[in-house]
């Protein structure tokens, strides 16, 4: 005797298929979101401790940060009163030669940060600045160390 009813075993009715799983085809972007913003954070970080490569002990002060917008050039003295810019060593006559060439065609608008060794002597940090400043040079900014509170103050 037959069972009533339209199809083949297993009650399948026919004509009706069962439901497959597509593939998704969407991309999580979550993960990528995550990893980029690590990586933005590494590079913010990272970035500032790359740009100076004469090694010279800042002298510690509580001013606080300058906001800058443009690439800086850097002029450094170490303890010894030698003169850098960016990481080699510049003579006193070609300074304001070798910083125009860094700063590029708007050199005299670009800001220069004066970076000198705590020991380094006075005298040749404020020869380095006058220099600077008689040549036109308008942005200079003295870096100094705000990470800890100053000594004897």
């Amino acid at each position: 005797m037959a069972m009533g009813g339209t199809g083949g075993a297993g009650g399948h009715v026919r004509g009706r298929r069962r439901a497959r799983k597509r593939p998704l085809s969407e991309i999580n972007v979550t993960p990528l979101v995550d990893v980029m913003l690590v990586l933005l954070i590494i590079f913010m970080i990272s970035a500032p401790l790359l740009t100076t490569g004469v090694e010279v002990e800042l002298p510690k002060t509580e001013a606080s940060a300058v906001d800058v917008t443009e690439q800086p050039v850097t002029v450094t003295i170490n303890r010894d009163g030698a003169i850098f810019v960016g990481e080699s060593g510049v003579d006193w006559n070609d300074l304001i030669g070798r910083v125009s060439r860094e700063g590029g065609a708007e050199a005299r608008d670009k800001p220069v940060f004066v970076r000198a060794d705590g020991r380094a002597p006075y005298q040749a940090v404020a020869r380095v600045m006058a220099r600077l400043s008689g040549a036109g040079f308008t942005k200079l900014n003295l870096i100094t160390d705000t990470s800890a509170p100053a000594e004897g103050g």
